[in-house]
Parts: structure tokens; sequence; C-alpha cells
């Protein structure tokens, strides 16, 4: 039952065959077994039952809310919930628990889902690993999965599983860990860079980053305005595209969600390809780009051309300057935002009474991490006045060009980009954490970065299995406010690919199968 998808555990509820509070026993049990993963910072237990128990009513009643009533699902720490803390893994944040819930999460109660607890991350979102919050590393669930222990060998009998394991990717790598260990059917994520859609790709999970403006971003504590959009993880394509029709369209309270109402879509199963055409960008071949995705991606053309798609190789001239002028415009925004938590009004404050700016200093420097003092004095060194044009100004005018390179592409007729959204598969933690965070951070986001800056939507498909075992996914990047044509492009690839499903001996003992398929690997 836990491997099921959305839509099948949805009618499983209808037809009575689990209730909501034994599905939710079952994820709980799960999260505890677990919990060597870290995928979790809160998990909570009590409201989730209490909000299973009135689902259950609900189903008694013939009156469920909706395909998600009864579905339990996680979100990101930096989601703000009301009556559970919100910490962004932070000491900036511990102990904070929000007044109101974020328009996403209240969205999802509204239609009867059952909120599991907050997942785990990179401290105020700003890392590509999980592995710097202040709640300690995710652990990849794969590193316990039977593909990858059988392709791993310890170096030596010394090395065992405690220091082979992998990374989840991030920033939202408990909420990817999450999904992927079947503790949750579905989580919430965010994306400024690639923060869902690298964690997914590590994870073997699906990873939507919508059209900034189509998802409301009140409640999420922000990281760059301009970028930042909520995302989704789902195990499937289709189960995205349930949680995009119910958390879509405007919001009051964010100015920049669209005005129109969102009309929720079924996905179409499609057939035939012939009258796509598929953009490979050869800006994308980057350096440090591994064989195998290279392989993969050139396979991934190859089955769209043999199914008489159009595939053609096509150029976004100005992507080599994206990495820099993404760090600009970040660390700048990230600098105005972090002024926020200044020790008067929420979250940590320092004991130091010496007056009130040593109060401000003395609180900053307890509560935040290195990574994130690092990024507000970048950014406010890109701010400073006789700084401003020379590097804030223009890099404004670069990601106009950046955004343009997209227009032009998809006004030549392309309808979907196919591109890598990793560079390799997740590395080992102790090989990952030898590099600092800002040289891992422009590494791992340099794939994924641009579709922020140019605001389109992009969504991660998991692809095949690396020779080491692991997950690899490829991206596909559509045209603004496109989300059906790319989800439905996405569900087509992800139905040729046959991903495998992870083998955990954890969840094999949780889950007395009612859907008990597994997929073959056939596209490694």
């Amino acid at each position: 039952m836990l491997r099921a998808s959305l839509r099948q555990v949805s009618a499983a509820l209808k037809e009575g065959r689990v209730t909501p509070t034994e599905l939710c026993q079952r994820c709980l049990a799960l999260i505890k077994s677990t919990k060597f993963l870290n995928a979790y910072i809160t998990v909570a237990e009590e409201t989730a039952l209490k909000q299973a128990e009135e689902s259950e009513e609900r189903y008694k009643r013939g009156q469920p809310l909706g395909i998600l009533d009864g579905i339990p699902i996680a979100v990101k720490d930096n989601f703000n919930t009301a009556g559970i803390e919100t910490t962004c893994a932070s000491n900036m944040l511990k102990g904070y628990i929000s007044p109101y819930n974020a328009t996403v999460v209240q969205k999802l109660l509204d239609q009867g889902a059952v909120l599991l607890g907050k997942t785990n991350l990179d401290e105020f979102a700003m890392g590509s690993g999980s592995t710097d919050g202040v709640f300690g590393p995710v652990r990849n669930p794969w590193s316990y999965s039977k593909q990858y222990k059988e392709k791993s060998v310890p170096k030596s009998h010394s090395e065992d599983e405690e220091s082979n394991w992998v990374i989840t990717g991030g920033s939202s790598g408990g909420s990817a860990a999450a999904v992927s260990s079947f503790t949750c059917f579905a989580a919430l994520g965010s994306d400024t860079g690639g923060s869902t859609r690298n964690p997914a790709a590590h994870c073997g999970v699906v990873g939507l980053k919508p059209t900034y403006g189509l998802i409301s971003r009140h409640g999420l504590i922000p990281l760059v305005n301009s970028m930042d959009v909520p995302g989704i993880l789902t195990r499937c394509v289709d189960d995205a595209a349930v949680l995009l029709g119910s958390l879509a369209g405007h919001d009051p309270k964010d100015s920049t969600t669209i005005q129109d109402d969102f009309k929720p879509f079924e996905l179409p199963n499609l057939t035939d390809v012939s009258k796509l055409s598929i953009g490979i960008p050869k800006e994308y071949h980057v350096p440090g780009l591994s064989s195998e995705i290279l392989a993969l991606w050139s396979k991934a053309a190859e089955l769209f051309k043999n199914a008489g798609a159009k595939v053609v190789e096509v150029s976004l001239p100005h992507t080599r300057y994206s990495i820099v002028c993404y760090h600009v415009l970040c660390t700048a925004e990230v600098a105005s935002n972090m002024a926020r938590f200044d020790g008067l009004e929420y979250g940590h404050r320092s004991d130091m009474k010496d007056s009130t700016e040593s109060m401000y200093a003395a609180t900053r420097r307890e509560g935040f991490n290195d990574v994130v003092r690092g990024r507000i004095l970048s950014g406010n060194y890109f701010l400073l006045k006789q700084n401003y044009e020379k590097y804030f100004v223009k890099a404004q005018k670069v990601r106009r060009l950046i955004a343009n390179d997209f227009v032009k592409v998809f006004r030549s007729g392309v309808d979907i980009l196919l591109t890598p959204t990793t560079l390799s598969d997740a590395a080992p933690y102790t090989q990952f954490i030898q590099e600092d965070n800002r040289t891992r951070s422009a590494q791992d986001d340099i794939l994924t970065q641009a579709a922020n800056m140019a605001g389109l939507p992009a969504i991660n498909v998991p692809t095949a299995l690396s020779e080491r075992g692991l997950p690899v996914g490829l991206q596909f990047i559509g045209r603004s406010f496109q989300e059906k044509q790319l989800l439905t492009v996405a569900k087509w690839f992800e139905k040729q690919v046959q991903f495998p499903v992870i083998q955990l001996e954890e969840v094999k003992r949780h889950d007395s199968g009612v859907f008990q398929h597994q997929k073959s690997a056939s596209f490694s």
C-alpha cells in the first residue's frame, strides 16, 4: 500500500480497502523505523492522527473532500505551519511556531491531506546537499537499497555502511528522502536554484518546479523572492499533476501569483510524439558532466527521435554567465531577506545586554551558520553604493538576456527542452563535505538555476540507475505556464524508461502490500 500512487491510494480509501487512520499509522511506523535517514525534523504524530480520524469520518459519511483526503504528506521545514514548529534547520528559528499556515499548507489541509511532519533541509534552504542544517545531514534512502548494496563493494572490511552512505542533494533533501522511502505519498519542497529538482534526481523521485507565480509563496520563508517557488515531490508524474491542481492559482496574499483561476487537469496518455519538437541546449554540455549522464541524455534524445519527435540542437548563449549572475542576485536578495532575523520579534535572541547593536550582532552570530553569514556578507558587498551598478544592476540585465534566450528558443518552434538535472549521481557524504558549500552549490545548481532566473516550469524525471546502483534523472524545461504540456511529455518519457522501484528492507517489513507492483529496469 505504501508504494501506491496518489490515485491508487485514493481509490483504495474510497473503496474502504484501507482507512486514513491505518494509512497514517503505517507511515508513522515507517518514519520511526527509518529515523536514521534524518528526513524529518518534526513529526506531528498527534495532529496527523487527529486529521486522519476526521478524514475517516468524512469517508464514512461518503463525503471525502477530494482526491487528497486522508493522504499522508510531508512539508519542507521552511513553510510556516500553525501549531507546528518551523525551524528552517537553523538555530535562529529553533522553537519558532508560526501563528499561520503557508497558503500551500492551508490548501492541502483544506482538501483533507494529513500532515505527517516537517522535513529536513540545508539551513534556510542554502545548499545543495541537505548536509548543512543544524539537525544534521539527510541520508539518501538509496544508500540502504538492495540495488546500491549489490553494486558498492566496501574498499575494506572496516568501511561499513556507516561511512558509505550518499547524500540526498538539496536543499529539499528531507522531502525527497521522505517520498523515496515511502514514508509519505507526496511532499512539498522549495526551489530557488534547483532545490526541488536536484534532490529529486538523487533520490529517484519526480521533482516539479512550477512556473514562477503559479503557486503562492505566502508563508514560504523567503530566500530569493524573485526566484523562489514551492516545489512538488512525488513518485510519479501523474501525482505531481494532482498536487499541482490542488495548489496552483491566485492568492490575494501573494501579489506575484497569476490573476486567473487555474483549472486542474488530468494528464492525457500521449501516444504520438511526432508533433513534438524537443530542444537539446548545447550549453548544458558543461565541464564536470559525467560520461554516464551524457550517455543517458543522448539515449533519451534518441528515444524521442525514434518515436517520431523532432529533436534539434538549440543554443542558449548566455547560459555560461548564468551561475555567476545567479550568485550575485541570490546573495543580494538573501542579505535583504535575512535582515528580519534580528532577535527582536521572533526566533533566537542573544543574552548580550551591552547595547541593542551588540544584541543584534550576537544574535545573528549565534543564530546563523557560516554558510548563511557568508551569503549575507557577499550580498551586502554587491549592494554597497559603489558596487550596486557594477554587480547587482548588471546581473539584473544579464538575467533578462538569459530569459530572452529561452523565449527565442521557444519562439523558434521548440516545445520542450531536455537537459541533465545533475552532473553525476549522488556523492558519498564523506566526499561531499570536503568542499565548501559555495563551491558545491555553484557546481550543483549549474544545470537547474537558469529555469529559476527565467521563471520557467521544469521537472526532474527519474531515468535510470547509475553503475553504482544510484538514481539519475533528466530535466524537462517547458514554456511559461504550459505545465500541462510539460507534464504530459514527462509522463510519456516516464512510461518509456520504466525506472525501477527502490528495494528497501525497512519498507518490506511495514508494507503488507495491497499493490505489490515491481517495475523492471529497462533503460540503463
